[in-house]
């Protein structure tokens, strides 16, 4: 039976891992891997976690199942900060805890395609897996552009496939950082979408990966709001493993909206099932130092020091690279308004093979970057390898 099977293409990202791990050059530089780096190169854990994790060692008496919601008092804390005041919508919000953010879309997938969607419209490019999830749930997914050559957020063509949809379709857009450009869209293109929403009556999915790493934890959940307010139903997927730093332990959760707090009930019913069929229950230490920490007034203040450092350091590199106008043919100055961990430099694979080759630089195929790769002390040599490849 097994010899059916046809050998599948290698992970990209992993391949580039490795490349780079074999790379003895001591000034290489990895823009590849998305995770936050510190200035000097390090993915540290926070030091919020680290003491909430302390409290699970002192105070935690059991290492019994969940359950397939998972750690209700973990996804009820966090949804203040999602939501904003009034975060269950009177009632009509709920949730559960998923293996990260991609545990989340996956189910938040599923379950519209149980309820009857019939198609998703994706901006592309967008999260390689978000492709991938689709064809494995089997709905059919529909691509719209999501940027401009300038830099910007193409609202016509999100406004164009919004209206056009009806509640049988979904639009899945990422709430903000978007992966892997940076470009998002502004406060204004996102009461035009609400609004598009709203009218049409096309269901939102809103990926929300990276709050936080933006403009801010308020800033960066304008958008989604927004729709939500806008909208009788929607999806959020959510993820902590980049604003909490606990990339693998895979902290998640899946949010559904309703029509009606009675319809809840029956939509959950469906999610716990397909997550029990999917990966039974979620894992619990990551989410439960998450919960500790927003229970606790001191490690809130602790997490959002330690989210403020990441973001300044990140807008940091962003107006360096505003601030030095060109490289070669790349124009460098939008992606300083642009916003969290990636930007897509206009490079092609040529260009890109030269960098790791000549330059010590590695990147995606695509020209996705880790902004957080960049720092004071590399960002020169970045610059001036870029200009010599495509100058």
């Amino acid at each position: 039976m097994l010899e059916r099977l046809t050998q599948q293409p290698p992970d990209a990202l992993l391949a580039l891992i490795k490349l780079y791990n074999d790379d003895a050059r001591p000034d290489k530089i990895d823009l590849g891997v998305g995770v936050y780096r510190t200035g000097q190169g390090d993915t540290p854990v926070f030091a919020a976690i680290k003491r909430a994790e302390q409290i699970l060692v002192d105070e935690q008496d059991t290492k019994a199942y969940l359950g397939p919601e998972g750690d209700m008092g973990f996804v009820n804390a966090l949804m203040p900060y999602i939501f904003g005041e009034d975060a269950t919508m009177g009632g009509r919000i709920s949730g559960m805890q998923t293996p990260g953010g991609t545990g989340a879309v996956r189910l938040a997938v599923a379950l519209a395609n149980r309820a009857g969607c019939t198609r998703v419209h994706m901006g592309k490019p967008s999260w390689p897996n978000h492709a991938q999830i689709m064809a494995d749930v089997d709905i059919e997914v529909a691509l719209f552009d999501h940027a401009r050559a300038d830099g910007t957020a193409d609202l016509d063509a999100v406004l164009a496939v919004i209206k056009a949809g009806g509640p049988d379709e979904a639009v899945l857009l990422h709430a903000s950082c978007h992966n892997p450009t940076g470009i998002d869209y502004s406060n204004d293109d996102w009461d035009a979408i609400a609004a598009a929403f709203a009218e049409s009556g096309t269901f939102p999915i809103i990926d929300c990966a990276y709050q936080g790493l933006g403009q801010g934890m308020e800033e960066d959940a304008y958008g989604l709001r927004k729709v939500l307010a806008a909208v009788p139903e929607a999806f959020v997927a959510y993820s902590c493993d980049k604003n909490f730093g606990v990339y693998r332990d895979r902290v998640g959760a899946f949010y559904a909206m309703a029509k009606d707090a009675a319809d809840l009930p029956v939509i959950f019913s469906n999610a716990n099932a397909l997550a029990r069929a999917s990966w039974s229950m979620p894992p619990d230490h990551g989410g439960a130092a998450v919960r500790v920490i927003l229970r606790d007034e001191a490690l809130v203040k602790l997490w959002l020091d330690e989210l403020e450092q990441m973001r300044d350091r990140m807008r940091q590199v962003r107006a360096a690279m505003e601030s030095a106008g060109t490289a070669g043919s790349v124009d460098l100055r939008p992606y300083g308004s642009q916003n969290g961990l990636f930007a897509m430099l206009p490079v092609s694979p040529e260009q890109v093979k030269q960098l790791r080759e000549e330059h010590a630089i590695y990147m995606a195929g695509s020209g996705r970057i880790n902004v957080a790769g960049l720092h004071m002390g590399n960002l020169d040599k970045f610059i001036s390898a870029l200009a010599a490849v495509t100058g």
